[in-house]
């Protein structure tokens, strides 16, 4: 008698195996809340704004005192619609809500109000680059991970330990501002094969939440955490047991605890013991992981329907309007950077990681004519010097305009590629601002006059015979060096393209 796979395993038939670690294969899953950008909490009119006094943001509603009822936040509801059509995700034209019960001290009410067997967006998928390798071996792979469920539930609040607005002395304490706050929870199936998988699908969300603007992404303050299950197992062996990794709120974390994680419980399997199921925390002075409870399921939660909440109804109506008022989605706007511009898949997927990148590309190849040069110039030079100087591209220098006319003075053959980037030199140090200014100052100007170029090859040919000789012999090197004499004749200001052309030419025909 076959064994029976689960639904899980049956899904994972067919799909791609990851980059193995000492001969396992890693698999994981996501859980990430989002905090969402309403000005009021879920479930009260209390306000949620960062850096509050400790318990100035806490009402009757949010401690569940008797004679109180939640009131559901209809900003929050439609801040989940607007994800799910952002991830292509189906809209429950019903949902409930149920109480999950746990006794924390930040919990005040004993039991979280969320939503358990039917959730408000179900399904949906998360599209993305991974970019694996270096250089001229770089490989760029379009992946796909699938999501379960997002689902709306209120935040806790939060325990202070040796908080100085304690008074020292070693004393614990409880806000209660946070508790309360609308969170969407998205969950995703354990798709992921590897931490640079994982890290991007985690940054490819954030893009998604922050775009369409239900969440700020904050995550050093908390309104965008995540939690990574990680487990690991051999190739074709049943499903390894999962521990799950709380909070992370930087990428950088992020990677170095999965990291951690995974060379952790292979080295415990590999010494004989078995994985525990437990929710870990990550230490980022050690750079370790390190268990706080065994893992909870639901079992464990006594999840019922709460009593004080109606069902969630959501007509298509409401939904449709959700869809008229939103702004365009990135992969949208990505697919349309593809048709409209003729930029390949991976330019358009970078150009839309944000709304001031694609606002900064369409306005430059509006000034330029020129949107795969547009594209290069603002994937590579751009790019680069604001990841040196930690700018923000609202604060770059060089405005589209400016990078419009360059690339312009480019493509008419005014200057080259080298000299353009003398010419972004000064208008990046604020040495000047009118590009064909500086091109005339610094005498950058390519040479255009073909008489006075062939005048200078033939110099060229002349004075280096030996060259000439390893040319005609198929050496290559022998060329180029040629090539450097020519440019360096002409202080860099001739075209390559013409100086290899009328080189070759007259070596091929002498």
């Amino acid at each position: 008698m076959s064994d029976t796979l689960n639904p899980f395993e049956q899904a994972q038939l067919g799909r791609p195996t990851g980059p193995l670690v000492r001969g396992y294969e890693v698999i994981l899953g996501f859980e990430t809340h989002a905090q969402l950008s309403t000005q009021s909490k879920i479930f009260s009119r209390a306000a949620v704004a960062f850096g509050a006094e400790a318990n100035t943001q806490a009402c009757p509603v949010d401690l569940a005192l008797p004679g109180t009822l939640p009131v559901m936040n209809k900003g929050a509801v439609a801040r989940a619609i607007e994800f799910g059509l952002a991830v292509n995700a189906t809209i429950a034209p019903q949902s409930i809500f149920a109480r999950k019960n746990y006794f924390y001290p930040d919990l005040p009410k004993g039991y979280q109000i969320s939503q358990y067997e039917i959730p408000v967006v179900q399904g949906g998928v998360v599209e993305f680059f991974l970019e694996t390798g270096k250089g001229a071996d770089a490989v760029r792979e379009k992946k796909l991970v699938r999501l379960v469920r997002a689902h709306l539930e209120e935040d806790a609040g939060k325990s202070l330990h040796e908080d100085a607005s304690l008074g020292g002395g070693g004393q614990s304490g409880i806000d209660l501002n946070r508790a309360g706050t609308p969170l969407l929870e998205i969950v995703t199936e354990p798709d992921m094969r590897s931490t640079a998988e994982a890290v991007a699908y985690a940054k490819e969300l954030h893009k998604i939440v922050t775009w369409v603007g239900i969440c700020d992404g904050n995550m050093q303050e908390g309104s965008f955490r995540c939690d990574a299950n990680v487990s690991v197992r051999k190739p074709g062996q049943p499903l390894g047991t999962r521990r799950e990794i709380k909070n992370l709120n930087s990428f950088k974390f992020m990677q170095q605890a999965i990291d951690y994680e995974i060379r952790w419980q292979i080295e415990e399997i590999e010494d004989g013991r078995a994985i525990q199921q437990a929710t870990v925390l990550f230490d980022p002075d050690t750079g370790e992981t390190r268990a706080m409870r065994t893992k909870e399921d639901a079992a464990d939660y006594r999840y019922f329907p709460d009593p004080d909440l109606p069902p969630l109804v959501v007509a298509p109506e409401w939904v449709e309007q959700v869809r008229s008022e939103m702004a365009e989605l990135p992969r949208v706007m990505a697919a349309r950077f593809v048709r409209d511009y003729g930029l390949p898949e991976y330019d358009a997927d970078t150009l839309t990681q944000s709304k001031a990148i694609a606002a900064y590309f369409e306005a430059t190849a509006a000034a330029c004519k020129q949107p795969k040069l547009a594209s290069n110039w603002i994937m590579g030079e751009v790019s680069r010097r604001l990841n040196a100087g930690d700018i923000d591209l609202a604060d770059a220098p060089v405005t589209p305009t400016h990078l419009g006319a360059l690339i312009a003075r480019i493509a008419d053959n005014t200057v080259s590629n080298s000299a353009a980037r003398q010419v972004f030199d000064a208008l990046w140090s604020g040495e000047g601002a009118d590009v064909d200014a500086i091109i005339d100052a610094k005498g950058l100007k390519q040479m255009n006059d073909s008489g006075a170029l062939e005048a200078i090859i033939d110099e060229v040919i002349a004075a280096n015979p030996d060259n000439v000789t390893q040319f005609k012999a198929g050496k290559d090197k022998a060329f180029n060096a040629l090539v450097g004499q020519a440019m360096k004749a002409t202080k860099g200001k001739a075209n390559p393209q013409q100086v290899n052309d009328m080189l070759r030419a007259k070596l091929q025909a002498a």
